[in-house]
């Protein structure tokens, strides 16, 4: 089973209707262009002529840019701080009508530049603070989203391991959504060891699963995926976990057994670079919309599909998606 245009169209109208908390690490995304012809004197490096800069959201930052693209009305909560960065963070996610809320103490908003030449990335540049930095404040934190989480209808966790998600905060707000009977979902980084139970959603990739499950997994190998599946299902009890496959598409597994596995929509892998932002991001809102596990998947492995023959990170609107699926 795949999802259809009409389907799409459906669930669109109700994804236009949501509101989603986005909550974790977020960053200032810095794309500096132009092109390189001709090898530095001084060192064995290429010289970018450059010709301009560019500045989007990163991290939870850029799952929130997702959920807006595709309909939805999002809140990011993050660190955003008074600093050059993350003013121009507040900028981008202004334009697209997210409100941010900066949670952290004292570390910098997070920026990553990426030069590029010729279309093809030459090198990361990351300015970032250590991860005490990040700590919050948890009373003081949940005074600023308890509102926030009266009003979404679903809550995404966005962990890139920089130090602003705690396992007191996960729990808290985990009691939040179930309080107030909310979908909540989490993207983890298992290097982060956090310790948390009962979610509705987790969405590693398999390098992420076989961590999160304990598992020994040597990437030349198979991928052990009913054994994964029920490793995680043991030690965290998610509702749903939905393993990404990169170009072998999604696993699906719920209870802690596998449902199904599911192609990848992609037709050409131009950059992935923000892909897992755009699969979380849809399948939260399908869910959020009342749509089953697999429908959702279908949903959101289109919108991947979409954003991996994008460059740069990059977010899928509905007509995009209606488009690619006519094709499909």
């Amino acid at each position: 089973m795949s999802i259809t245009p009409a389907q799409t169209r459906a669930l669109l109208k109700k994804v236009s209707r949501l509101r989603i908390l986005v909550v974790g690490d977020v960053m200032l995304d810095h794309y500096v262009w132009g092109d390189a012809t001709r090898i530095s004197p001084e060192a064995p490096v290429p010289v970018v002529h450059i010709q301009r800069d560019t500045y989007t959201a990163g991290a939870g930052a850029n799952v929130a840019l997702n959920l807006v693209a595709l309909g939805a009305k999002a809140t990011v909560a993050g660190c955003i701080q008074d600093d050059e960065p993350g003013r121009k963070l507040g900028e981008v996610l202004a334009r697209h009508g997210i409100k941010g809320i900066n949670l952290a103490g004292a570390g910098q908003t997070i920026l990553k530049t990426r030069v590029m030449a010729q279309h093809q990335q030459l090198c990361r540049l990351d300015r970032e603070s250590p991860p005490a930095h990040y700590a919050i404040d948890l009373p003081q934190a949940l005074a600023r989203l308890r509102s926030e989480v009266r009003a979404c209808d679903a809550i995404i966790l966005s962990d890139y391991a920089k130090g602003l998600l705690t396992d007191e905060l996960v729990a808290a707000l985990a009691r939040l959504a179930r309080d107030g009977g909310k979908f909540i979902a989490l993207d983890p980084k298992p290097k982060r060891k956090l310790r948390f139970s009962g979610l509705d959603l987790l969405t590693p990739n398999r390098r992420e699963a076989a961590e999160l499950a304990g598992v020994d997994w040597d990437p030349q190998q198979p991928f052990p995926a009913a054994a994964i599946c029920a490793a995680i299902h043991d030690r965290y009890r998610p509702r749903y976990l939905v393993v990404t496959l990169s170009e072998d598409g999604m696993l699906l597994c719920a209870q802690g057994r596998v449902v199904k596995s599911i192609p990848t929509a992609a037709r050409e892998v131009f950059d992935v670079s923000g892909a897992g932002d755009t699969s979380i991001a849809g399948l939260v809102l399908a869910l959020a919309a009342g749509a089953e596990l697999e429908t959702a998947a279908h949903f959101a492995n289109a919108a991947a599909g979409v954003v991996v023959g994008k460059l740069g990170t990059a977010t899928v609107t509905p007509e995009e998606l209606l488009a690619y699926l006519s094709r499909s």
